[in-house]
């Protein structure tokens, strides 16, 4: 396999392993906690999942040619509180990742060096994709905390719970 190839396999990995994660802790919650609001900063974990569909679809409609930045995008329409229920945002986190998914689908490896553009400024496709990872893994990372903080001690750990890092590293494979 070509370095290209395995960089496409490899960041498409990094997105599903990141969309399942967000998948597994929102599934943990209710329709009123994916609202809850952590303080007057913060966003709810609905806003946070309407804000990454938002921006997914932005960024990710026709990739290669316009710039990810569409100007019928409502970036701070993203941030308003809207009251939906958790099918409602199973469908808009949807939307994102199934645009994303087929954009990076569609690309082949003589794409990776093609200049594209994000707020008019120039990102090889490899930038834009490693900015991409970047922004999830944070937006991600805020809702796992907000539903684990949600959940406490009902909360259903979504990897190595404490105390076992050397039972897993020592585990066989198969096990």
């Amino acid at each position: 396999m070509s370095i290209g190839k395995a960089y496409l396999t490899a960041v498409r990995g990094r997105f599903n392993q990141l969309k399942d994660l967000g998948d597994r802790a929102v599934a943990q919650l209710d329709g009123q906690d994916i609202h809850y609001v952590p303080g007057p900063e913060s966003n709810s974990i609905a806003v946070i999942v309407r804000h990454l569909s938002g921006n997914m679809i932005s960024r990710w409609t026709d990739f290669l040619t316009t710039d990810g930045e569409k100007p019928d995008r409502n970036r701070d329409g993203e941030f308003e509180t809207v009251s939906v229920t958790k099918a409602e945002l199973q469908e808009i986190s949807e939307a994102g990742w199934k645009l994303l998914f087929g954009a990076l689908d569609s690309l082949e490896e003589e794409d990776l060096l093609k200049k594209i553009l994000i707020r008019g400024e120039p990102h090889t496709v490899i930038e834009a994709m490693e900015r991409h990872l970047s922004h999830v893994a944070f937006h991600i990372g805020q809702i796992v905390y907000i539903a684990k903080m949600l959940k406490g001690e009902n909360w259903e750990m979504l990897s190595i719970p404490k105390g076992q890092s050397e039972a897993y590293r020592t585990k066989t494979p198969g096990q």
